[in-house]
């Protein structure tokens, strides 16, 4: 769509149809005269003197001066609505990797994967569907470290999961370093929603820090918790003298995962299967929404310099012709006093 940003300079336009209307008529000028005032008759090749302007001149310094005010006034191609990338959260992912991650408790499609291969896969999706919040992904065992920054690159943090391993941070899980280090992350954010989703399949056995007094930190930052505790409740193992049941979540703090979620404003939630860990992420997409009313925004390409490159391309062009008559007509009456002497 094409748009004027100054619209009321064109006014301008009608500048020299005014000073046409009160200029005196006895009073002839030459060629060629730009059509807005004695003020500009020093120009080079605007001359005072001599014989009437010829009409195709004066029309076409019009035009010049009428693409002048046009240029002035802006002229834009303003494009279609664009969404802009908007964070509705700071959203910081938190995976345990410790060693237990490995049982194979989880189900896809008959065949059994292990804690952690549920986890990429659900988050995967989770992801993908949170485009316009800020997303950062922090591993932990037996210490946290940040995999990757809060971002709004996805895909990026997509490849950083899909690299993590067990075993990666030590053998023990450190849940209160995990929670301090993602509220820290947050805290050093601009003050927006603040959310943490923190996931583990066994209870606290390192760190520096507890996990309440995380908790504590957490909630006076403004951080709310999500916890989810993945593991099944039973398994079948088979064994040398034969199979038996077994409970493969024994070590779930679920008590301490409750106690966290409740004190920030979150929820715990407990991921027995790949299902219902896809339905606890699907519940977080819900409870925290992406807003991205009213983000939008229209790119504008500027259009000015064509009609004043144009107005400059018709005055030097009559600045040419102008001096180049002016030069032939010199050579003529020369010529011609030369014959006259002869």
């Amino acid at each position: 769509m094409l748009s004027l940003a100054y619209p009321w300079v064109l006014l301008l336009s009608l500048v020299p149809v005014l000073l046409q209307w009160k200029k005196p008529t006895a009073h002839a000028v030459d060629a060629p005269v730009f059509p807005i005032g004695h003020w500009l008759s020093d120009l080079p090749g605007v001359s005072r003197q001599g014989n009437a302007v010829p009409r195709w001149q004066t029309l076409l310094l019009v035009l010049a001066w009428v693409l002048l005010v046009l240029a002035l006034a802006r002229p834009q191609h303003v494009g279609e609505q664009i969404q802009m990338p908007v964070s509705g959260r700071d959203l910081m992912l938190v995976v345990d990797i410790s060693p237990s991650m490995e049982e194979q408790d989880m189900v896809l499609q008959g065949r059994s994967i292990n804690r952690l291969q549920a986890v990429k896969r659900v988050l995967n999706e989770f992801i993908d569907r949170r485009k316009g919040d800020r997303l950062g992904l922090i591993l932990f065992g037996t210490e946290p470290y940040v995999q990757a920054p809060l971002t709004f690159d996805l895909k990026t943090l997509e490849t950083l999961l899909h690299e993590s391993g067990i075993g990666m941070a030590g053998r023990a899980t450190a849940i209160g370093d995990a929670v301090g280090l993602a509220t820290k992350r947050l805290r050093d954010r601009p003050q927006q929603q603040r959310v943490v989703v923190l996931l583990t399949d066994g209870a606290n056995t390192a760190g520096e820090i507890t996990p309440d007094k995380a908790t504590e930190i957490a909630a006076a930052a403004g951080v709310r918790l999500y916890t989810i505790g993945i593991g099944a409740d039973s398994m079948i193992q088979r064994g040398l003298l034969g199979s038996r049941r077994v409970n493969p979540s024994r070590d779930l703090d679920e008590d301490l995962l409750t106690r966290m979620a409740q004190q920030t404003g979150g929820e715990y939630f407990r991921a027995r299967n790949l299902p219902e860990l896809e339905m606890i992420y699907e519940t977080i997409n819900q409870l925290e929404p992406i807003e991205l009313d009213g983000k939008f925004y229209r790119p504008v390409t500027e259009l000015f310099f064509w009609p004043a490159g144009i107005a400059a391309a018709l005055w030097l062009s009559l600045f040419v012709f102008r001096r180049n008559t002016s030069r032939l007509n010199r050579v003529r009456q020369h010529t011609g006093r030369s014959v006259n002497h002869g």
